[in-house]
């Protein structure tokens, strides 16, 4: 595989993963440039099987989003609405437990995943109230909610600090942070597509005073928009960097974009990424993210065939049984809300690695 790479001029890269050394942002550019599909998977797999072997884990979770009310409207969103739009929700306390107890009822969870719009009213008490009627139903179930964007609307509506919202929803059950709002962390990227939205940088400390509370966190980055390969690697180095500083984040999600009900979409006649696409998006960020010990396929974002391809270009993690999933079908995902256990056991195991049930922090479920 060496001697192919070397012809396609990405030999030098592959020599280097080989020993092990860190790839630098040249390299990124030159792999995302590259059409060496195959070159490219073989070190993902490497690197992927150094890491974690043959195993692929999935988690036994359910996605429950409880608003799509949002005071951003990001043109690459289909999923959020502005208070009193058709189509417009929001969940009580008492609806969002309910769904929560009937997963936990057919499919024994050992995670919620909990993400929503920026509402511009409720209280930081809803969603304090939220996690902890949730443990007191649940008290085993691993809670990961808000992402760093929803963590600093709520720190600005209660007048809390950062540090101190963190504080106080983890002390009412929050578990971990889900990676979700990075998107591009580029300021080009950001001002045409989501202006209004935390910055990269308040990303960042969101995610460190996080980490350094003890809490662990994802990371994700959207790509397959306007993006150039240049700040898709920016993204990826910042991140590292942060990894580097805190050793806070416990996997990696490449979310590829999904441009069907967008204002991108609509206005741009925006393409939908292709499967090289993604598999080398896959592949080059398990080459770059050297210090991550995950790399997760959502198979809700890819599909299930490409999913399982993923195996073998860097991914390590197929996520999980998800239920019911709102944000990435608002744009037209064509793949089921959810799966069974056995259909991932399946899926995976026709890869020719290994399942492996997991909870959020990555340790083996046994049951």
């Amino acid at each position: 595989m060496r001697e192919l790479a070397v012809a396609s001029g990405i030999g030098d890269i592959v020599e280097r993963i080989e020993r092990g050394h860190r790839l630098e942002f040249d390299d990124g550019v030159r792999l995302f440039r590259s059409n060496d599909l195959l070159a490219m998977g073989w070190a993902a797999d490497l690197v992927r099987r150094r890491l974690n072997g043959d195993r692929t884990r999935y988690v036994v979770n359910r996605h429950i989003n409880y608003t799509n009310v949002c005071k951003n409207r990001c043109r690459f969103c289909a999923f959020s609405r502005s208070e009193g739009d058709p189509g417009a929700y929001t969940l009580s306390i008492d609806e969002i437990v309910r769904k929560a107890e009937e997963a936990q009822r057919e499919i024994e969870l050992t995670e919620l995943h909990i993400v929503g719009g920026l509402h511009p009213t409720l209280p930081l008490d809803y969603y304090a109230d939220m996690l902890s009627e949730l443990k007191r139903s649940m008290p085993n179930v691993h809670l990961q909610a808000f992402t760093a964007v929803e963590i600093d609307h709520l720190a600005a509506i209660s007048g809390l600090s950062i540090r101190e919202t963190l504080a106080k929803l983890r002390d009412s059950g929050l578990g971990s942070l889900p990676g979700g709002g990075a998107e591009v962390f580029a300021p080009r990227v950001r001002r045409e597509l989501c202006a209004e939205k935390l910055s990269a940088e308040g990303w960042l400390d969101v995610m460190r005073a996080a980490h350094q509370l003890g809490m662990r966190s994802n990371a994700t980055m959207l790509y397959g928009h306007i993006e150039t390969a240049e700040e898709k690697v920016d993204h990826l180095i910042r991140l590292r960097a942060l990894q580097d500083e805190t050793g806070g984040f416990l996997a990696f999600i490449p979310l590829v974009f999904h441009p069907e009900g967008t204002a991108l979409g609509s206005s741009n006649g925006q393409r939908k990424a292709s499967g090289v696409e993604n598999l080398k998006t896959i592949a080059i960020s398990r080459l770059m993210l050297d210090n991550f010990p995950h790399i997760k396929v959502f198979w809700i974002m890819v599909g299930l065939k490409l999913a399982q391809v993923a195996l073998h270009f860097g991914a390590d993690d197929f996520d999980g049984t998800v239920v019911e999933e709102k944000i990435t079908h608002s744009a037209g995902a064509q793949t089921p809300e959810g799966l069974s256990v056995s259909e991932i056991v399946r899926l995976i195991a026709e890869t020719g690695t290994i399942p492996t049930e997991r909870d959020t922090l990555y340790n083996e479920v046994k049951r």
